[in-house]
């Protein structure tokens, strides 16, 4: 449910942000071998972070969770058992 309320502005904020680096990372004026290899440092880190947002952590709490689900149903079925 969070992930559902929370994918429009994390997406936005990546996005603008982005779109923003895109021309200081392929700028070819005048001083802008200083600068570009901070944009691309900054595209990379923000699209990696944002996978991992988006994908990785609900995935871990996911399997995480089932795996809580799946041991109390383990510990319900012993306590039936002996009784």
């Amino acid at each position: 449910m969070a992930g559902k309320s929370r994918l429009r502005p994390v997406m936005m904020t990546t996005l603008t942000t982005l779109l923003a680096m895109i021309p200081l990372a392929t700028s070819s004026a005048e001083g802008s071998e200083i600068w570009q290899p901070m944009g691309i440092a900054v595209i990379g880190g923000l699209s990696v972070s944002t996978l991992i947002t988006l994908v990785f952590v609900p995935v871990v709490y996911t399997l995480n969770g089932a795996r809580k689900v799946k041991k109390a149903r383990r510990r319900l079925r012993k306590e039936m058992l002996v009784e």
